[in-house]
C-alpha cells in the first residue's frame, strides 16, 4: 500500500475541541500525546496574546479501528492554540536550532489565583514550554486529512 490514507478511511470526523477547564485539557492532552513538530512551527503573538503550534498528531482515536481493519495507523496535522497568553517561557528548547523536531508528551494546567494559571507543554528530552495565561482557553483542531504514520507504528512509552 503506497498511497496516503483518505479522511474517510478513518471513519471519524476531524477533531475540533476546546478546553476551558483542567478536565477538558486532559482530553486534549491525551489526543495530542506523541505529536511531533518542527521548532519552526511554534508561533507566539504577544499582541494577540496567542501561542500556537502546528503539530503532526498521532490519531489515538483511530487506533482500534485501524487494528480491526488491518490498516496502518495515521497522523494528521493539527493546530494546538492557547489564548489569553501573558508570558511564554521555555526550558531545554534551542530556538536557534532550526532543524529541531520536538515531541509533545503532555499538556497540563497549573491553576493560579482568580482563574489565571500556567499551561505546561512537556516535551520529550526534558524540554518544556510554560505559558502564563489569564484564563484557560486551549483549542485543538485538525487542519489536514489524515495520512499514514511514517513509522506505521503506534508510539510506545517505557513503563
Amino acid at each position: 500500500m503506497n498511497e496516503d490514507a483518505r479522511f474517510e478511511d478513518g471513519g471519524e470526523t476531524s477533531v475540533r475541541l476546546m478546553a476551558l477547564d483542567a478536565d477538558d485539557l486532559a482530553v486534549i492532552s491525551a489526543l495530542a500525546q506523541d505529536a511531533v513538530f518542527p521548532i519552526t512551527e511554534m508561533s507566539w503573538q504577544p499582541g494577540k496574546r496567542r501561542f500556537a503550534l502546528l503539530i503532526n498528531r498521532f490519531r489515538w482515536e483511530d487506533v482500534e479501528k485501524a487494528a480491526l481493519r488491518r490498516r496502518p495507523v495515521e497522523r494528521v496535522q493539527s493546530v494546538l492554540a492557547v489564548s489569553d497568553v501573558l508570558k511564554v517561557q521555555s526550558q531545554g528548547v534551542d530556538r536557534q536550532e532550526k532543524d529541531l523536531v520536538l515531541s509533545l508528551l503532555s499538556i497540563a494546567f497549573e491553576p493560579g489565583e482568580d482563574g489565571t494559571g500556567r499551561v505546561v507543554l512537556t516535551l520529550a528530552g526534558d524540554g518544556a514550554i510554560a505559558l502564563d495565561v489569564e484564563a484557560l482557553d486551549v483549542t485543538l483542531q485538525d487542519v489536514t486529512r489524515p495520512y499514514l504514520a511514517p513509522s506505521r507504528k503506534t508510539p510506545r512509552h517505557p513503563e
